[in-house]
């Protein structure tokens, strides 16, 4: 529900809805997910910004992520118990505002899946990649590189929706 201030609406009553999509949702995405919520609770915009992560294939649907994906989470203090795999649906090209892909390989197989019109504004989360640690094993520097573009996407959210 949009909230109106004064005839302009009232940022923290705004819910921008963001969606992270990798391959199997296992590894990045969930990891984008959590950090980038991580982030936006610490800037106390919880209440205004919302997000969740998917995949673009349905190898993992049910899983809960990779194992060493959730145990690099847990050494920097986030839990992402309860996180289950998921694919994604025509239904989020308008139910997410942001959707926002870990590769150029996602993001190619994301915009081929776009409807008409969806409002969704698709994207990646670095001008790059972001590595693929089910492949290269290394872990941590994906953590690294979703916590650099989580807070870039915070700090392109504010900016372009005045929060």
């Amino acid at each position: 529900m949009l909230g109106v201030f004064y005839g302009y609406l009232h940022p923290l009553s705004m819910d921008v809805r963001v969606l992270f999509v990798c391959l199997g949702n296992i590894c990045r995405s969930p990891m984008a997910e959590h950090v980038f919520r991580s982030v936006v609770a610490e800037e106390g915009l919880s209440r205004a910004i919302t997000c969740e992560s998917c995949g673009t294939a349905s190898y993992h649907i049910g899983e809960p992520p990779d194992r060493r994906a959730a145990r690099v989470m847990a050494v920097h203090g986030i839990d992402c118990s309860g996180k289950r795999a998921s694919r994604i649906r025509p239904s989020d090209f308008d139910d997410f505002d942001y959707i926002v892909c870990m590769d150029g390989y996602n993001l190619d197989d994301v915009l081929s899946m776009a409807p008409p019109g969806s409002k969704a504004v698709v994207t990646t989360l670095l001008d790059g990649d972001v590595d693929d640690p089910w492949y290269t094993g290394d872990f941590e520097r994906t953590f690294r590189e979703v916590s650099t573009g989580s807070r870039a996407l915070l700090e392109r959210i504010r900016r372009e929706r005045g929060i």
